[in-house]
This record gives C-alpha cells, structure tokens and sequence, in this order.
C-alpha cells in the first residue's frame, strides 16, 4: 500500500507549486486576478501550511481539514474554467476584469490560469481521497 507521508509530500508539493505560479502571475507577470481566482487563491494557500504540518507530523487524517477546501476550490476552479469556455454566458467580476477573459493562455490556449488551479485542485483532491480510503493500520 502507499505510504501515507509520500501521499502527504505530493500533495503539499503540489499546493506548494499551485501556490508559487499564482504569485508569480500576480507579482512577477503584473496581471491582476479576478474574484473567482482570489476565491482559488483564499482555499489554496491554507492547504500548503495545512499539508506541509501535516506531512511533518505524518498526520494521515488532514483529509478531514483539506477535503473540504480542496473539493470547493475545485468547483470553483471547473466554474471558473466553464465560463472560459463559454463566454456568452457574460459573467463578470468587480476586480481584475470579467472572469471569462483569459489573461495568460499557454499550449495554444489550451491551459488558463483556471485550469491549472483546476489541475491543482484535482491533484490534491486525490491526493487526500486516497488518504480517507486509507486502512488505519496502514497509516504508519
């Protein structure tokens, strides 16, 4: 069975990576974030702290503390990248310009700043599923 703290590393790793290209869009690139991407951002910075301590103390039940922030930013992320797809459906937000716009697109527009959040949050969503399916004698 997988060991519980290499589950824990993955995860907080990909917090961690999902936390520093946010800021590197926002403070390196200057582009401003819309309100669902602050939404992404207020669930996703907790989980690096939250993961990492729990990654130090190989508490396999953070999935109870994680779970929850990591399956809302997720809608909200697959929200947000739904209105990347669909534009017409003219939803905006008060900052950063509307929420459909894509400021920075990557592989041809394939990737969006939604849809990596989106990819960050499925990771450590499964990331922490697999720690809830976990058997307790397995935990260390």
């Amino acid at each position: 069975m997988i060991q519980s703290r290499l589950v824990l590393a993955v995860s907080t790793f990909v917090a961690s990576v999902a936390t520093a290209g946010s800021l590197y869009f926002s403070l390196g690139l200057g582009l401003v974030p819309c309100e669902l991407c602050w939404y992404q951002r207020i669930l996703m910075y907790p989980l690096v702290v939250v993961l990492g301590v729990a990654t130090l103390d190989g508490n396999s039940r953070v999935w109870r503390t994680g779970l929850p922030l990591s399956l809302l930013g997720m809608g909200i992320a697959a929200y947000h990248s739904y209105l990347q797809i669909n534009p017409s459906i003219g939803a905006t937000c008060g900052v950063g310009g509307g929420c459909a716009s894509i400021l920075y697109p990557m592989a041809g527009g394939l990737l969006t700043i939604p849809r990596l959040s989106l990819v960050g949050f499925v990771l450590v969503t499964a990331c922490l599923l697999v720690l809830w399916r976990q058997p307790t004698w397995l935990e260390h």
